[in-house]
């Protein structure tokens, strides 16, 4: 079977971000998503109007059928949504119903692209404490990495981070700067252990994060280690934004990434 990677993630009507961006990234990569639904969101390409989360004792019922099931060999999570979500996948790890070992791809999802909310940040940011340690690599942006860290300098903030226990952090500082090439430091133990410099694009894209997480995770699950898999995920990742769809024709619209950007040449 091909590699598999469960996802735990909330339902975007739009297909621009959640389980379906994680379910794209995923396939492009070779892998196969399985997924575990957090939230059902009210949500346009644009904007973020509700949410209603699931059941923790739903989500663990997700989960744990589909463990029982799949060989999972990587996790991967982003909107969580609630205290109790968050918990109970930190259950799923300390009780080692995820099997010790399996490498875990945390993208810290606080609020959407489009400021929208998906729960409480403050609230939230504490909560992903108890989920820190299992991480193999977190990839917060910028205002995520300093909400979990309580550092406003973003390299003590990766720091910071790693001393909480994550075994590597991926800081992206696109969020804080409109123009210039994007810069991309992995941490490791305190230490920038890998840098790249991304080209820009013009526009805001919708479900860029969630579908960068994705790649990696599945990446990792087949084999690949984390410089090889960001590697890999950065080629791919601007790929689909460069061939990104434009739902609107108003020149603030946000973008959806076209995750199967390689089917274009095909089309008569």
């Amino acid at each position: 079977m091909r590699p598999t990677v469960l996802c735990f993630s909330g339902l975007d009507p739009s297909g621009g971000a959640g389980l379906q961006a994680d379910i794209e990234a995923i396939g492009a990569a070779g892998g196969h998503a399985a997924v575990a639904c957090t939230a059902i969101t009210v949500q346009s390409s644009q904007a973020v109007y509700g949410f209603e989360p699931v059941a923790s004792s739903l989500l663990r019922q997700q989960a744990t059928t589909v463990l029982d099931d799949l060989p999972i060999k990587a996790i991967k999570s982003g909107m969580l949504g609630t205290v109790e979500n968050i918990a109970t996948i930190a259950e799923l790890f300390e009780q080692n119903t995820i099997k010790a070992g399996t490498p875990y791809v945390l993208d810290p999802v606080l609020v959407a692209n489009s400021g929208g909310s998906l729960g409480d940040a403050k609230t939230l940011a504490k909560a992903f404490a108890r989920l820190l340690p299992y991480a193999t690599l977190i990839t917060p942006n910028t205002h995520e990495i300093r909400a979990l860290s309580g550092q406003n300098d973003l390299h003590d903030a990766a720091k910071a981070l790693n001393h909480q226990g994550v075994k590597a952090v991926l800081l992206k500082t696109s969020h804080d700067y409109d123009t210039g090439d994007i810069e991309q430091f992995l941490y490791i133990d305190g230490q920038i252990a890998h840098t790249s410099i991304v080209p820009r694009l013009l526009g805001e894209f919708h479900g860029s994060g969630c579908s960068l997480a994705s790649h990696i995770a599945a990446r990792l699950a087949m084999g690949d280690d984390i410089i090889q898999a960001i590697v890999a995920a950065d080629r791919w990742i601007h790929q689909t934004l460069i061939c990104a769809d434009k739902p609107h024709a108003d020149a603030g619209t946000q973008l959806i990434p076209n995750r199967f950007f390689h089917l274009l040449s095909t089309h008569p």
